[in-house]
């Protein structure tokens, strides 16, 4: 990895943006994960199941926001539309 000639500052820079790079990924991997179990506890019409992922959901989007992987927007959009849907579900209507 190390190549001659490059500065020492670069080096550096570029092990911290691939460290960045893994951290923000996972982060980025257990949102997306968790809104596809949400969206299929919802496309199943299963209200307990719902009820009982929103607030984990709603946690991990947080935390993605917090991490500056997800715009403030974004997070709240996700949110926002899992709500809606959520709610769909569990007042029994169809999402």
């Amino acid at each position: 990895m190390t190549i001659k000639g490059t500065k020492k500052q670069a080096r550096k820079r570029h092990r911290q943006s691939l460290e960045r790079r893994m951290r923000n990924r996972a982060v980025r991997t257990r949102v997306r994960r968790q809104m596809r179990i949400m969206r299929a506890a919802i496309s199943e019409g299963d209200a307990d199941k719902v009820k009982e992922l929103l607030p984990e959901t709603f946690t991990v989007i947080d935390v993605g926001w917090r991490k500056g992987v997800l715009h403030r927007n974004t997070a709240s959009r996700y949110k926002s539309r899992m709500a809606r849907q959520a709610q769909a579900v569990m007042s029994g209507k169809e999402a």
